[in-house]
């Protein structure tokens, strides 16, 4: 850079003139350009490499100062008609349209309150905030062939997976595309990025990607990623789907010429995991917990790592706990407890599960031993109850809402309610000191749950947050983290019996229509 300046200003005023036109025509033509790698011009640098990357779905940085903002306002301004770019709040959106307005050297077209910027009559670049779950509503039905989420950990999960529903454009010469540009999640509840992005973040998944390499996923029948071989339509429930590519490319602050020689050091002077996140772009380095955060996420990893690490204990079943729901996004998820160990969860999406008949069988297909099942009565949770008892399954109905019992460990602090009581005994079940802590399976939705909650200590004793304030923070019901605090009820086990009772009654009575559960 320093011997093109030199060079520009021994030029004589008449090629500095030229020079000067020559520029001037080529930045109407194309007035952004991608990052170039000066010391090895044919070497593409990471910022080069999205901006030509082929994925429907691309993920792009890791590490700050690695130009993923610059990407976006690249994208939009020389790629694409019809943009909308997104931070979680749209106050955040200040150094977006200060960037864009230098990139098109001028704020001409700018309307702030319609929060829009029209180049031209046919393209424009709309801008947003989606602080609350549910405001991302307000984009249905509004296509863009370029969908930009800045700093993407940041949003919800659903708010993501709705937003990407509307990248489209009435053009079919259009490329439409989603760009999602991000740091490391600084909270649990960004781990959603992981597993959206599991082949390329998630060091366990079973074929790891490479940088920039193409993948290509579909929705299975219960709404689940299920990735697939390649851009050939599948056929999922009876219908012929079209499969989406995705991506993730790493950037650094090595990789940007205009930060690497003064943000570097900055960024090595902070603290970890801090540090690791936002210098070396690593998705793995723990995020900063809420000082109110009812179970620290080190304990959770620590107790996957132990499950892991460690074989299925050969004990009965001791507890199974049940957080049903009927229809809708949410979950019925069912864990099983053997004594300190956990099974792996049973999740089954709303739609599986219609009603409370359903549930109960569902219930009686992972229940054994004369293990006791306890079951979050809210809801659905009454009708589950009834067709359970009357088929004589040993169930146990909590209501988070009842009083607390009890004390804490050390004895002083009561509880609010009885949802304090299993989510504080849940918390003092996972202290890695516990000699009987417990293991749980390597789960990111169940980690990102179990540390979604949040407590404080009121005159009855510990509170824990309401269910539908995790809901409003979350995005969606933490039901696999509701099931778990549920399964480490203690209570009593029926009587052994010599074949399980499903074989023994087989005309147990489900209600109609319902799904017989297999002995």
């Amino acid at each position: 850079m320093t011997d093109l300046r030199k060079f520009y200003e021994n030029l004589t005023p008449e090629d500095r003139a030229a020079a000067d036109a020559l520029i001037a025509a080529d930045v109407a033509s194309m007035p952004w350009r991608p990052l170039v790698n000066l010391e090895n011009p044919s070497q593409k640098t990471p910022q080069q490499l999205a901006y030509e990357s082929e994925a429907d779905v691309l993920l792009y940085g890791g590490a700050a100062g690695g130009g993923k903002s610059d990407l976006i306002c690249g994208l939009a301004t020389t790629a694409h008609k019809q943009s909308l770019i997104l931070r979680r709040e749209g106050k955040q959106l200040a150094a977006i349209i200060d960037r864009l307005g230098q990139i098109l050297r001028s704020r001409d077209g700018f309307n702030s309150q319609r929060g829009r910027w029209t180049l031209d009559r046919n393209r424009f670049i709309d801008l947003g905030g989606c602080v609350d779950a549910g405001s991302e509503q307000s984009w249905q039905g509004r296509p863009h062939d370029l969908v930009a989420l800045d700093e993407v950990a940041q949003f919800l999960e659903s708010q993501f997976r709705f937003l990407v529903t509307w990248c489209r454009s009435p053009d079919p010469k259009q490329r439409c595309r989603v760009v999602a540009a991000s740091n490391p999640p600084g909270t649990a509840e960004g781990g959603w990025v992981k597993q959206y992005w599991a082949p390329w973040l998630d060091p366990g998944y079973a074929r790891p990607a490479e940088p920039g390499e193409l993948r290509w996923f579909v929705s299975d029948a219960d709404g689940n990623d299920l990735e697939v071989d390649g851009r050939e339509p599948v056929e999922i429930a009876g219908d012929l789907v079209k499969p989406k590519s995705r991506t993730f490319i790493p950037s650094l602050v090595q990789d940007n010429p205009f930060l690497k020689d003064t943000y570097t050091s900055t960024l090595q002077a902070l603290p970890e995991p801090l540090r690791s996140q936002l210098l070396k772009g690593d998705f793995l380095a723990g995020g900063e917990d809420s000082p109110w955060q009812v179970i620290p996420t080190e304990w959770i990893r620590i107790s996957q790592e132990r499950w892991q690490s460690e074989p299925r204990p050969k004990v009965r079943l001791d507890a199974v706990g049940c957080d049903p729901s009927r229809g809708g996004r949410d979950e019925t998820v069912i864990a099983k407890r053997y004594g300190d160990w956990f099974d792996t969860l049973v999740c089954l999406p709303g739609q599986s599960v219609p009603d409370g008949p359903a549930a109960a069988a569902l219930v009686v297909a992972n229940i054994k031993d004369g293990a006791p099942c306890f079951l979050d009565l809210i809801g659905i949770g009454s009708s589950v109850y009834d067709h359970l008892k009357d088929n004589g399954i040993n169930v146990v109905g909590v209501n988070a809402a009842a009083s607390g019992h009890g004390r804490d460990r050390s004895g002083k602090l009561g509880f609010a309610n009885k949802r304090a009581e299993l989510f504080w005994k849940l918390r003092e079940a996972l202290e890695p000191d516990n000699l009987h802590a417990i293991s749980l399976p390597p789960d990111e939705r169940l980690l990102a749950d179990l540390a979604a909650a949040r407590w404080k200590l009121t005159a009855r004793g510990i509170q824990v947050e309401a269910k539908v304030d995790i809901i409003k923070r979350l995005g969606r019901s933490p039901d696999r983290a509701d099931a778990v605090a549920l399964a480490l009820c203690e209570g009593r086990r029926l009587r052994d019996r010599p074949r399980p009772m499903m074989q023994r009654a087989p005309s147990f009575n489900f209600g109609p229509g319902s799904a017989r559960p297999r002995p």
